[in-house]
């Protein structure tokens, strides 16, 4: 939804092999919530809270935010949730199962306060909307805490650059409010060594990339700017729209066709399927001619991997095996 090196150790190998980047990790002896160190303020697109205490009972509003949450292993603290844009990974599966959905969109005002939350968080701009949780300036006289997305701003000027560090930031905000620091060290500790073998394997040099988010009349690309530019610097290879700006944008598919892209990354959302554009690629007669789609040289990947979240490392590693079959075919 949008508003809207070559090795490092067979340890490492095999575990990279074995498990995927920022599991949720185990509750533990000290789960139960250390008063020191609070309160804690937290400040993100011009908005300041400050927490007295971890919460017990927040919300998170997107997916972005409920796997943050979730990576953290803070299913217990979470008094409910809402909106998805795709699968919640996996991992996280058995964790949000025990999280009780408020509402498969936003849940309005009334809704969100019935849940009786002492910390709102979410991904988007839109989440603290009248008509969903309200502004965050209502929430604090409430006496209820809130964290915006550093990449959801409603200022274009507030929000973060993307990067693995921009998105390591905001899970180490999210686990200072909650009394848990340590593990956003875990996560940022295990996704950096990813990103590193990722780097010195370069699976994608030397490749044109068009990443193919929705769109039919015209073609909503990866730009410059957001989680797509960041996964295939990631993986070495180049977008052809990384000199437009914002993380997406418009383009014609006039122009496609001239760049003819060595490979196509398919975003699969619940709103744009990868497999419903794969058979709008298919069925047009002149895409169907681009050399990626007539030699099936075709990446997916979940939405949720390729917006700045915990999942980005993720869909980093996703594109770099893929890339790696493609190239060995």
């Amino acid at each position: 939804m949008r508003l809207p090196t070559r090795s490092l150790g067979l340890g490492l190998a095999a575990l990279l092999m074995t498990s995927a980047c920022a599991g949720a990790p185990t509750e533990e002896a000290d789960a139960t919530q250390a008063s020191d160190g609070f309160p804690v303020d937290v400040t993100s697109c011009g908005h300041t809270t400050t927490v007295e205490r971890a919460p017990e009972a927040a919300i998170t509003m997107n997916q972005g935010a409920t796997e943050v949450a979730l990576a953290l292993g803070l299913q217990d603290r979470l008094a409910g949730t809402a909106y998805l844009d795709d699968a919640v990974s996996p991992r996280y599966a058995e964790a949000y199962e025990a999280v009780e959905v408020l509402s498969a969109e936003y849940p309005d005002h009334e809704t969100v306060l019935a849940a009786e939350p002492d910390f709102v968080y979410g991904s988007y701009a839109s989440a603290f909307e009248d008509a969903a949780a309200g502004t965050q300036r209502e929430l604090d006289e409430l006496g209820v805490g809130s964290y915006l997305s550093p990449f959801g701003c409603p200022d274009d000027g507030q929000k973060a650059p993307v990067s693995f560090d921009s998105v390591w930031a905001e899970v180490h905000d999210v686990a200072t409010v909650f009394g848990v620091p340590e593990r956003a060290d875990a996560i940022e500790d295990e996704q950096q060594a990813v990103v590193e073998q990722l780097a010195e394997q370069r699976v994608g040099e030397g490749l044109d990339v068009f990443w193919f988010d929705s769109g039919d009349k015209t073609a909503l690309a990866g730009a410059g700017e957001g989680g797509p530019q960041v996964v295939l610097d990631a993986v070495g290879a180049t977008n052809l729209f990384a000199d437009l700006e914002g993380g997406w944008a418009d383009v014609s598919w006039e122009q496609v066709v001239k760049a003819d892209p060595d490979v196509i990354v398919l975003a699969d959302a619940s709103w744009s399927s990868a497999d419903d554009k794969l058979a709008f690629l298919r069925k047009d007669p002149v895409l169907s001619k681009l050399r990626a789609v007539r030699e099936d040289r075709i990446v997916t990947l979940p939405y949720s991997e390729s917006t700045p979240g915990v999942r980005l490392a993720d869909g980093a590693k996703a594109v770099a095996d893929q890339l790696r079959e493609l190239n060995a075919s």
